[in-house]
């Protein structure tokens, strides 16, 4: 069954994003997952501290949290905390 990862962010350091990003798509094809979408995003209803958001696909629930707690994911850590404000959410 498919598994989603929906990231809300706000950038705090361009270039420190810049760095994160560059960085993220070869661990995720390594654990089958892609981005379906980026963007800015509106919230409709209630609040959102969040600028923007993405959405990531995995074949799995088992994929998303092998290519999350990866060894090569989690070294980025520190870009991605200096780069922006987020929260990450797994649906599967």
């Amino acid at each position: 069954m498919p598994a989603y990862i929906t990231v809300n962010f706000t950038p705090t350091n361009k270039e420190q994003l810049l760095l994160y990003s560059a960085s993220v798509p070869e661990i995720l094809k390594k654990y089958s997952g892609e981005y379906l979408e980026k963007g800015n995003s509106l919230c409709l209803h209630g609040e959102s501290p969040f600028q923007m958001q993405v959405i990531l696909a995995f074949p799995s629930k088992e994929h998303a949290l092998n290519w999350y707690n990866s060894e090569e994911y989690q070294a980025l850590l520190p870009l991605r905390d200096q780069g922006m404000q987020s929260q990450f959410l797994l649906l599967s």
